[in-house]
């Protein structure tokens, strides 16, 4: 065989050329261009005449739009050159937008490339997986220049570098700023991210830059468990030195607070002061978890994030839905277990607690979007007029969640139904049942159990996510992601492998809310003092210190009440503890002054204890705080009545109030501000101390 023949042969057997993939080749251009974003053809109404689906969510669609629409007007298969889709993006025609594509640009000759090839949709190709590289970076010199790879895999067994198809956008352009040749110049310190898009997929790049150049060592800090041990590696990498521990009297209180709701008593301030063992830390601990007071604050904490009100004239639903969450919590039912009821329950509201769960909603789209925001801790409303720009969340799946609870009737007898639908507003159609990012479902049948074994799957660990961060924002006053209810790729947690491994371990010990408190009661890092120190004054979010939180309306109030002796009344006298009202819309003025959550929308952002200007005004001057001053079977009264010292009384309300006994200095400042010979005088400076201490930091927050 000569030369010339085993050429024509290879030419002749050889495989052939692959058309182009408008949905994986062609797509990404126009994301790139910025031609389907929301602030171009793809808003909700489209740009001149010409929509395409918000970053190309929906390729079939924008394939019809470009090669078939208006007559396939705006290409040409004969002089692609001189198609519009071309023209106008090179800025060759205007078309009242910016030149997105520069006329000998990599993306303008793809596109050409690919109406010269027919413009074909091209055989069905799908992307498995993307890869970010670096994943994590870790700068320790300013500026700095990082260079960003990123790879595709599709399920043609193709991987290819998509870098200059991928959009890399910074979350502060100031900080880190991205140029063509997608290079990350890192101008500050401090955490940042990059998120990378392509496609579907959207990976955030974690860069840290210390806060400062002095090398921090925190080998040496001593560690509980893998809280600590992720802590203090980010806090090395940011160079920031960590305070003090927080004193045992400061720290029983803000376990009793975080725990319980209510402050400790004298006895056990006393008690856990004078205890020298080793143990003690746990051994209250274990007793704060096992009391009925975590189950009261507990049950109100769960009624905030699940949204528990009264429905107009029938108050049995609440009470049969907050009866079944307190025994739920106080016998230790696990957090999955309660999630499946709470999906799954059906059948007489007034005697079946879950059954009420889809009640505190008015129809299956706000039922979807219930379930998005407790169970994964993600807003799936802004996915329903078009897909999620932030997340992977499409119409399909908002909708098609939705359907999943069309047909569930909500009057008292909650029960499934054969009728009920949802129209899918991208469509106009009924919409489908889905697991949303994943499959459709089919349109007959009970699909609730599905979305339980969903949100509770191994693979993506949503419920074990949500809650996680949730009861960390709930012990720290700061989520690892901010809102609580925003979880996303585009949202990245502060500390991500910490969050994982929270998440893992709640799994792991059968989603027990009690084991994850208590890992994080006894860590080191909850365990610190608020005090900043040189070099960690600005961190607001790697707890290097602790952060002071203002005392939740409901918890406020209790310990006004605990301390003053003179208890607080509610529902007509049958409730006297504010955290024992889940009903947001019964009466409680002082509460709703101080800042109560109305629970509309969720309370999944703690409210500001002191609500505001009327909130300030009804501390200073209310009768929350001054009636119980002057009651003649309060506290204060009976002290007085009983004998006591000046030393004695102010001891006594420092215990109860904030704690801890006065220091010294404290105590000889008001034995000289207290000293009076006159009965009456006495009694007013006494009420002034009171006064004066339940208006201080120190009793308003927890710290």
């Amino acid at each position: 065989m000569n030369l010339s023949m085993f050429v024509l042969l290879m030419v002749v057997t050889a495989a052939p050329a692959r058309s182009p993939n408008f949905d994986t080749e062609i797509i990404p251009v126009l994301t790139k261009a910025g031609c389907n974003s929301g602030a171009c053809h793809g808003a909700a109404a489209g740009r001149g005449g010409f929509h395409l689906s918000l970053l190309g969510a929906d390729p079939s669609a924008d394939h019809e739009q470009i090669v078939h629409s208006l007559e396939s007007r705006r290409i040409n298969l004969t002089h692609p050159e001189t198609s519009l889709l071309l023209r106008k993006p090179t800025g060759q025609l205007d078309h009242g937008g910016e030149d997105a594509l520069p006329e000998d640009s990599p993306g303008a000759q793809r596109i050409e490339a690919w109406i010269r090839a027919g413009a074909p949709r091209g055989e069905s190709r799908r992307l498995t997986s993307l890869v970010v590289s670096p994943k994590k970076i870790l700068c320790q010199e300013l500026p700095a220049q990082v260079t960003i790879q990123v790879t595709a895999r599709f399920d043609d067994g193709a991987e290819e570098d998509v870098t200059s198809w991928t959009v890399l956008t910074s979350s502060d352009p100031a900080s880190v700023r991205m140029d063509d040749d997608h290079v990350a110049h890192i101008n500050r310190r401090g955490q940042h991210v990059v998120i990378a898009r392509f496609l579907d997929r959207v990976i955030p790049l974690q860069i840290n830059v210390p806060l400062s150049d002095a090398i921090v060592d925190l080998t040496s800090e001593p560690r509980a468990n893998f809280i600590d041990d992720q802590v203090l590696q980010l806090l090395t990498d940011l160079r920031l030195p960590v305070s003090p521990p927080a004193s045992e009297a400061v720290w029983l209180r803000r376990v009793s607070l975080d725990l319980t709701g209510r402050l400790p008593d004298p006895d056990q301030v006393n008690r856990f002061l004078a205890d020298t063992s080793a143990d003690k830390r746990e051994t209250i601990v274990d007793a704060l978890l096992s009391s009925d007071a975590f189950a009261d604050y507990w049950t109100l904490r769960l009624s905030k994030w699940l949204r528990l009100h009264s429905l107009p004239n029938e108050t049995e639903g609440l009470d049969a839905y907050s009866k079944w969450l307190r025994t739920e919590i106080d016998q230790g039912t696990s957090l999955d277990e309660m999630a499946r009821r709470l999906l799954t329950a059906t059948g007489d509201s007034h005697e079946i607690g879950p059954a009420n769960f889809g009640r505190m909603v008015a129809d299956p789209r706000a039922h979807a979007e219930l379930v998005g925001q407790f169970f994964l801790g993600a807003r799936l409303g802004c996915a329903n007029c078009h897909n999620h720009p932030l997340d992977k969340w499409t119409q399909d799946d908002y909708h098609g969640l939705a359907a999943v609870f069309a047909r569930l009737e909500r009057g008292r007898q909650v029960q499934w139904t054969d009728r009920g639908a949802v129209t899918n507003l991208r469509t106009n159609e009924p919409a489908v049942p889905r697991i949303p990012a994943e499959r459709d479902l089919s349109s007959n049948g009970d699909h609730r159990e599905s979305v339980f074994e969903w949100v509770t799957s191994d693979e993506h660990r949503y419920f074990a996510r949500a809650m996680v961060n949730r009861l960390w924002r709930a012990m720290f006053g700061r989520g690892l992601v901010e809102p609580t209810d925003d979880l996303r790729e585009t949202n990245p947690a502060t500390h991500p492998e910490l969050l994982k491994m929270l998440a893992d371990d709640l799994v792991a010990h059968r989603y027990s809310l009690r084991h994850t408190l208590k890992q994080i009661a006894l860590s080191h890092t909850y365990a610190r003092g608020d005090l900043a120190v040189p070099g960690n004054e600005a961190d607001d979010r790697f707890y290097s210190h602790a952060l002071r939180r203002q005392l939740e309306p409901e918890i406020l109030a209790d310990a006004i009440a605990d301390t003053t002796g003179v208890p607080l009344s509610f529902a007509d006298g049958a409730i006297t503890r504010a955290v024992r009202l889940i009903d947001p819309v019964s009466p409680a003025p002082s509460l709703d002054t101080l800042g109560r959550c109305n629970r509309a929308a969720g309370c999944e952002e703690s409210v500001q204890a002191s609500g505001g200007l009327p909130g300030q005004l009804h501390l200073i001057n209310g009768d929350l705080i001054n009636s119980r001053l002057t009651d003649e079977e309060g506290r204060l009264r009976r002290l007085i009545a009983a004998g006591l010292s000046n030393d004695e009384i102010v001891r006594e309300f420092y215990l109860r109030g904030l704690g801890r006994p006065p220091s010294d200095d404290e105590s000889a400042t008001w034995r000289r501000l207290l000293s009076s010979d006159n009965p009456d005088e006495r009694i007013q400076r006494l009420e002034d101390f009171v006064w004066s201490l339940l208006s201080s930091r120190d009793f308003l927050e927890n710290h």
